[in-house]
């Protein structure tokens, strides 16, 4: 999944964090729901301008992120 397309990183927006769409949810929000127990219906409920996609996005940015960052690891 391509996150180009959902998530914004901007230095003046929501403080350099990657957001969603043009909301005002960052990535880390999205993360924090999901690690904290919350189902996607349950993050859907409670942010209907959310989407799947949306989520699905963010879970795919934040192993784009790990990857890049354990390249560059030494063991």
């Amino acid at each position: 999944m391509n996150h180009k397309n959902r998530i914004t990183v901007e230095a003046g927006k929501r403080g350099g964090k990657p957001y969603i769409r043009n909301m005002r949810i960052t990535v880390y929000d999205v993360l924090n729901m999901l690690a904290s127990g919350m189902c996607n219906e349950d993050i859907l409920t409670e942010y209907p301008e959310l989407e799947l996609d949306d989520i699905l996005t963010c879970l795919t940015f934040a192993a784009d992120r790990e990857h890049s960052v354990s390249g560059i690891r030494t063991a």
